[in-house]
């Protein structure tokens, strides 16, 4: 290689050229080996295209997918069939009537429907704010010392036994609705109409809060697992805006979680409206539709957990297994109107800071 360095000629200087030599190779090329494949590559290629085991996956999956139509299916056609006599005789007319009365053979649905949603109403509306306090204490609040045996209490109450509550209610709840707290409904919301006549400790009310206090552990604890999920750049950004912790919280945790937080309610009034052993044990058993809390009544699940056992003739044991199927067509329009309030609140929408 050559490489000149040419001067100004108006500096009548000479023109110095710099010879650089080319290196030449010593010896012949030296050609490349073969390239050892990787032991992921050699696995890959072994194995084959796996397009087998694709498609098995696949249809394990998707048979798993629809045992859950199977389920369901079987479920509403086994109710369907063994009621047929009660729909028979009484069509629609069945969950509209009022009247229940074994010795004559006259059956109606509405008191049982009545008591399970009223209850189990009843129950969210005094569950749900005590279990997002818990939940958001749990999560922005509370001491991490404490955040530990509080989880645990949380998590202890919804493993306890439905029979354990209704033996504690009827031992420690009754005799409090009976003295110190009936007196003070009546003393201060008797105005409303809801907390009139004789007050014996069991009814609606009653059993309402022993609904509360088993769905809480629930809502609760999936609230705050849903809440713990919210990044933590969303409450930093909204405090370095100047936000304050309650409208940190607001703003940048339960805007984010909000559609957790109506799962959970979901799932806490699907447990409502199953409950059978505490809320026999506390409602009264009494089909009557009242506007009082403290007059009893009866629900869909208490109902069958009472009466079945009695059921001495085909015809009644059709109406009990009627009131299942009732049961679960309540389920079910709850349900789909439990998903259509997700959707109003969100419609979609991403999760948003402000």
């Amino acid at each position: 290689m050559t490489v000149k360095n040419a001067v100004n000629p108006s500096n009548e200087r000479t023109q110095r050229t710099l010879v650089v030599p080319t290196p030449t190779p010593s010896g012949p090329p030296v050609s490349a080996g073969p390239e050892t494949p990787s032991p992921i590559r050699q696995f890959l290629s072994q194995r084959g295209s796996g397009r087998i085991a694709d498609n098995a996956f696949a249809a394990v999956m998707l048979l798993c997918a629809s045992s859950i139509f199977g389920i369901v299916i079987c479920i509403a056609s086994i109710l369907i069939l063994r009621s047929h006599l009660s729909i028979a005789k009484f069509g629609w007319g069945f969950f509209k009537g009022q009247n229940w009365d074994p010795a004559a053979g006259d059956f109606g649905a509405l008191p049982f429907i009545f008591g399970t949603l009223a209850t189990s109403f009843l129950a969210l509306l005094m569950a749900v704010p005590l279990a997002l306090g818990v939940a958001i204490f749990l999560t922005e609040l509370c001491p991490q010392v404490l955040r530990g045996p509080i989880s645990f209490l949380t998590e202890l109450l919804a493993a306890i036994p439905s029979v354990v509550y209704g033996l504690w209610a009827v031992f420690v709840l009754v005799p409090l609705v009976q003295d110190p707290i009936g007196p003070f409904l009546v003393k201060y919301l008797g105005w409303t109409g809801f907390f009139g006549g004789a007050n014996f400790g069991v009814g609606l009310l009653t059993a309402s809060i022993i609904l509360a206090i088993m769905i809480l552990p629930i809502i609760s604890s999936i609230t705050r697992d849903i809440m713990l999920a919210v990044p933590n750049h969303q409450r930093e950004a909204v405090l370095a805006l100047g936000a304050t912790r309650w409208e940190m919280i607001r703003t940048g945790v339960l805007r984010n979680a909000r559609i957790g937080i109506v799962g959970a309610v979901i799932l806490g009034l699907g447990r409502a409206l199953g409950e059978t052993m505490a809320v026999a044990m506390t409602i009264g058993n009494h089909a009557v539709i009242s506007k009082s809390l403290f007059a009893p009544g009866n629900t869909l699940a208490s109902a069958i957990a009472n009466e079945f056992s009695e059921a001495t003739d085909d015809l009644y044991l059709s109406a009990l297994i009627e009131i299942g199927l009732a049961l679960f067509l309540v389920t079910i329009v709850v349900n789909a109107i439990a998903r259509l309030l997700v959707w109003a609140v969100t419609r979609g929408a991403p999760p948003r800071v402000a």
